[in-house]
């Protein structure tokens, strides 16, 4: 089994190193794929190989999409390819996870329409005006959708994940 991490510098380094940690330790083969091949710094100095440029990906390849918080978002909702992969995993009921600003590139997708989540409390509002039923909880799953607040949500965050990959 395979996941798939989505980001870019200035990810939130909780959001990225949690979920990649523990689907390792569960066994999940994880790729990191970014806008450019090297390594990715968070905002708190972490730096993480990029297996993959986002023109590389096969969404087939992988079980799960995770899109990490911080500032990564901000870039990563402005490229294509990133949105076509969101849709690609949405659209063949795969599953999502979220965190934090993780969900704006869901919104740039067009993808939260009528879907309940959550989001960091500045993009609550944004994710209202997507179409997003939105609930100020640690974690909400809708059906294939997880997404999680911040990151002293990420046990509940994590927990939803494994879930959804049956571990």
């Amino acid at each position: 089994m395979q996941a798939l991490i989505i980001s870019a510098d200035n990810f939130e380094d909780s959001e990225l190193l949690v979920p990649y940690s523990w689907l390792l330790e569960a066994g999940v083969e994880v790729t990191v794929a970014s806008l450019r091949s090297g390594a990715i710094k968070g905002k708190h100095g972490s730096e993480v190989v990029v297996d993959k440029t986002l023109d590389e990906v096969n969404p087939d390849d992988y079980a799960i999409l995770i899109l990490p918080g911080g500032m990564a978002p901000t870039l990563l909702r402005k490229e294509p390819k990133a949105l076509e992969i969101a849709r690609i995993f949405i659209a063949r009921g795969k599953p999502v996870a979220a965190i934090c600003h993780g969900p704006q590139v869901l919104i740039s997708a067009g993808l939260l329409q009528g879907r309940r989540a959550t989001c960091y409390r500045s993009v609550a509002d944004e994710l209202k005006k997507a179409g997003a039923l939105y609930e100020d909880r640690e974690v909400v799953v809708d059906a294939n959708l997880v997404t999680s607040r911040q990151p002293a949500d990420l046990p509940a965050f994590m927990r939803e994940i494994m879930k959804q990959l049956g571990l």
